[in-house]
């Protein structure tokens, strides 16, 4: 793009910024987000020119506005998940979609593929696993593998293994996305054949209400992870109007504030699992309701209130 039009396209915006200051700091958050894009865009395509100069200083401007007190760095941490974290979600929900319907569809393949093929099970899950549940389902105690073991040694396995593997997701997608729809892939077929694993044996929705208990978190957080990953991947192969190594290092930074953003919630499924799941004769009401309650912070943290977030800002800035 010449530097004329990109001029004629964005200076309203940043004459609207300037000459119109805010003191509400969703918008302040918002409109500086916009400037330093525009500023690297600038940078990379016309780096010597008054533009860039213009829109540095204009951006210089509005982070000592943001971080000019001491008690707006207090607030710093709440920014981040009340504004910041939720804008990026809303700004790449498409990934997020993507990784869901990639997820959904290796589970049913995994379900499919344990259905027609006896040894399938076995083979994902081990020998030892299957052996194991099916003598625990013969003394009637189906999911005695969550009570086995002391709860805050099993904590701390669990959260590790999980933060790895979601940590993992993310830096896959460094191989052009690839990766990261390989371990979606390896993750679903072994959840779908998991699953359809209990209702064979006649036990379907005792193992939702049980395992789904940490499992809601576990497996959103998953989904969550392929999309930052994705966002790497795809940051290399699209690149848009950025050069590539700008493209890289947006994608890197949007991806990893996802990917540090869910680490909360993955050791909060962490507890779940160690001290919560191991209780399999709760009340089936209060397994639901853990359950649904899990479900719905994440639909609404994820899903729409970055959405309702991300109007409300362009209202203002409209």
């Amino acid at each position: 793009m010449r530097e004329a039009l990109f001029i004629k396209q964005r200076t309203g915006k940043w004459k609207e910024f300037e000459n119109i200051p805010t003191n509400d700091p969703d918008v302040l958050a918002e409109q500086f987000i916009i400037i330093t894009d525009d500023l690297a865009y600038s940078k990379t395509f016309y780096p010597n020119s008054g533009t860039t100069k213009y829109l540095n200083g204009l951006a210089a401007r509005f982070h000592q506005s943001i971080y000019k007190s001491k008690k707006e760095s207090r607030n710093r941490f709440i920014q981040f998940w009340m504004l910041e974290l939720p804008l990026v979600f809303a700004r790449y929900r498409r990934q997020l979609l993507i990784s869901f319907i990639f997820f959904i569809t290796f589970c049913l393949i995994g379900a499919l593929s344990a259905k027609y093929d006896n040894t399938f099970v076995n083979m994902i899950m081990g020998d030892g696993y299957v052996n194991m549940t099916n003598e625990n389902i013969a003394k009637g105690d189906p999911f005695g593998v969550y009570k086995d073991q002391d709860p805050f040694l099993m904590f701390v396995q669990i959260a590790e293994n999980n933060l790895f593997i979601t940590v993992l997701t993310f830096v896959a997608g460094m191989f052009f996305s690839v990766g990261t729809l390989f371990l979606l892939l390896k993750n679903g077929i072994m959840l779908g054949s998991f699953q359809y694993f209990f209702i064979s044996k006649g036990l379907g929705l005792q193992s939702i209400l049980v395992i789904w208990i940490h499992g809601t978190l576990e497996i959103s957080c998953i989904i969550i992870a392929g999309a930052a990953g994705l966002i790497l991947g795809n940051s290399i192969i699209f690149p848009k109007t950025y050069s590539r190594l700008v493209s890289l290092k947006k994608g890197a930074v949007d991806g990893l504030k996802i990917t540090m953003g869910i680490l909360p919630i993955i050791v909060m499924a962490a507890i779940f699992e160690s001290f919560v799941t191991r209780h399999t004769e709760m009340p089936k009401w209060l397994s639901c309701f853990i359950l649904l309650a899990s479900f719905a912070f994440i639909v609404t943290y994820i899903v729409i209130y970055p959405i309702y977030l991300n109007r409300k800002l362009n209202r203002h800035n409209n």
